[in-house]
């Protein structure tokens, strides 16, 4: 009998594991002769373009649903119908912070308000919503949420909460992710032991291996735990052959990381955003300007192109790794093993394996070879030592201070009017959102990798404190013709803060465990946080959702948006005005071109020229980039001698 599940097991090692070795190492391929991996970032890819064709017959179905049942009691409830007669349908996207699994979870909950698969979605959230979004965006933990889903068949929020309690159920994290089996000692040690033999596979291919490794390889076992060890061969890539995806059923999800140079040790909002498709992998900023095919990272090229003709590796784009990669922050926390209360066995036995690794300060990603290695689309205003360096270095997509992610759904070849961004940062030290990525953000359209983008006005922290405006969902950027002094007209976005509701969800961004309980309750505050309450404080908050979905397409078609619209933007609407911490509010009317922060609490407000708005966006970096996790993790690295 035992030998009959032995021989199941590697039949469905076989079927599941997509990496040519089946297993964690990469493996070589052959690839056409003539194959070239890297191109110049000068638009969307083929690939993502014929996708959107059919996407969009999705989103269009489904949004019209969504704005027919928001508006179904609006004066003039024939505006969607007049809008979609022009042709000109509205896209979405939604961003999902960071915030390690207060994110996850409380993102999930959000999530599944705009789900219509959520039960009570329709008639107490804003169901429908995520069928019409055409991008997906994540990072860190919020990365953690959109890959999981994704790359888990799209499966929904709702589908885990029904799966509570089962083997293979979705985010069971009632023991640490350091301790899997709890009180099973063996079973924790035979976890690490897995991990251990394949990350030292992936070593003995050839492959630099780093912390990312570990702690990417230990959350597979959470994210995707119907498969074989956690998809020990389960690639990024992989998403393409999905029926689900092929087929443009769900939004095309997105991952987000930094670079960091070679060499140092900084991440600031002059650092290079990459992001992961399923396509592809790199940067829109003109420090790299280019995109390479994710399937075949790791191998070895010069401007793209193989350095042996028609061989190239497939593998290294492991799901795990990426999810990791854009959470390396918490690579922090697998160097506390000894502050932990696991067994000396597995201390030892863990602590050992990581200890030799962190020696070599490898508490980053690294992908090696590096796949933008000599390619020649980096402006000459640029430093030319990403694509010069042998191995390229990737962090947390948060640690530039801009932990909602913003940047691949700002891009203007993608067309999107509204950003719904979902955030559960921790801003404050009791662990709330106080606006802090959205100031980044909008900082980084005055530096010189940013000046292609474009964000909407939005105040200083004292601001988003002191009027609450982290406490209920806001809308920015409401009129463009406020915007005009921006490089274009950039998406309204839908701010959606994590708040108490029903459960005190600021729980610490380390806390790693989470009874079942706690998950449903994490789950249920979320939902409540992003519809009012479930709708209960404001029964037009649907409505007004509706409005902010089609204002940017009203505007540029110079239609009248119905009655109601107007009020829903004096209720939700960033009024341009700003509030220090003494409480004294400056009204600055129109705010084109028009914005001071208040960089010192005891400052009053003024009105700055775009000059000084540039100069202001430095001084703002240095107060606001380096949340506190950030910190944290730079005071606990040196701590530990890493920095």
């Amino acid at each position: 009998m035992f030998w009959l599940l032995g021989a199941l097991a590697l039949v469905l090692n076989a079927v599941i594991a997509w990496s040519p070795t089946n297993g964690y190492a990469p493996g070589n391929v052959s690839c056409d002769d003539n194959i070239n991996l890297v191109r110049e970032a000068t638009g969307l890819s083929a690939n993502e373009t014929a996708w959107l064709e059919k996407r969009d017959a999705y989103t269009k179905d489904s949004l019209k649903d969504f704005l027919d049942r928001a508006t179904a009691n609006f004066t003039n409830s024939s505006f969607v119908d007049s809008l979609w007669n022009t042709g000109k349908i509205p896209k979405l996207g939604v961003g999902c912070s960071g915030g390690g699994y207060r994110a996850m979870l409380s993102g999930a909950g959000m999530l599944s308000a705009l789900d219509n698969r959520t039960d009570g979605a329709n008639e107490h959230g804003l169901g429908g919503v995520l069928q019409a979004a055409t991008y997906l965006a994540g990072l860190s933990g919020g990365n953690w949420l959109v890959g999981s889903l994704a790359w888990n068949n799209w499966t929904s929020v709702q589908q885990v909460i029904d799966n509570r309690g089962q083997d293979d159920e979705l985010w069971d994290i009632s023991n640490s992710l350091l301790n899997p089996g709890g009180i099973n000692i063996l079973s924790s040690a035979s976890r690490w032991d897995q991990i251990s033999d394949a990350v030292e596979a992936k070593q003995d291919a050839g492959f630099n291996a780093s912390l990312t490794d570990v702690w990417g390889r230990a959350l597979s076992y959470e994210f995707f735990p119907t498969l074989y060890r956690g998809g020990e061969g389960y690639t990024w890539s992989t998403l393409r052959d999905s029926d689900v995806f092929k087929n443009a059923e769900m939004p095309f999800p997105i991952s987000v990381a930094d670079g960091r140079y070679p060499g140092t040790q900084i991440v600031d909002l002059n650092s290079t955003v990459f992001e992961f498709n399923p396509f592809e992998m790199g940067s829109w900023d003109p420090s790299l300007n280019a995109f390479t095919d994710v399937k075949y990272l790791g191998t070895n090229v010069t401007n793209g192109t193989p350095v042996t003709q028609g061989k190239c590796v497939a593998g290294f784009d492991n799901a795990g790794f990426i999810m990791g990669t854009s959470s390396s922050l918490f690579n922090q926390f697998l160097l506390q093993l000894n502050t932990t209360g696991l067994s000396s066995f597995i201390k030892g036995f863990v602590g050992d394996f990581l200890q030799d690794l962190s020696n070599d300060s490898d508490d980053i990603a690294i992908y090696n070879p590096n796949p933008f290695k000599d390619t020649h689309f980096v402006s000459s205003n640029h430093s030319q030592s990403i694509v010069t360096a042998e191995n390229l270095y990737l962090v947390d997509g948060g640690e530039d201070g801009e932990n909602i992610p913003f940047l691949p759904l700002l891009q203007k070849d993608r067309d999107l009017d509204v950003i719904f961004a979902l955030d559960n940062s921790a801003d404050t030290d009791q662990y709330w959102p106080a606006g802090l990525s959205l100031i980044s953000t909008y900082e980084r359209q005055f530096g010189s990798l940013g000046k292609d983008l474009a964000f909407p006005y939005v105040p200083d922290v004292d601001t988003f404190v002191n009027s609450g405006l982290n406490t209920k969902p806001t809308f920015f950027g409401c009129d463009a013709t406020n915007l005009t002094g921006l490089a274009y007209t950039p998406p309204l976005i839908v701010y959606m803060p994590n708040n108490r509701q029903s459960y005190n969800s600021n729980t610490s961004t380390f806390k790693m465990s989470y009874s079942s309980d706690q998950r449903m309750k994490m789950f249920q505050n979320g939902f409540e946080a992003i519809t009012r309450n479930n709708l209960t404080d404001d029964s037009a908050f649907t409505g007004c959702v509706a409005c902010a979905i089609m204002k940017r397409k009203q505007e540029s078609l110079n239609m009248t948006l119905p009655e109601e619209c107007t009020q829903c933007f004096k209720d939700y609407c960033w009024d341009g005005k700003l509030a220090t911490k003494s409480s004294n509010v400056t009204t600055l009317g129109t705010y084109s071109g028009s914005i001071s922060f208040v960089t010192d609490s005891a400052s009053s407000s003024s009105t700055a020229s775009s000059t000084s708005k540039k100069n202001n966006a430095v001084a703002l970096s240095q107060s606001y980039s380096m949340n506190w996790y950030v910190a944290f993790a730079a005071i606990l690295g040196v701590t530990l001698g890493l920095l």
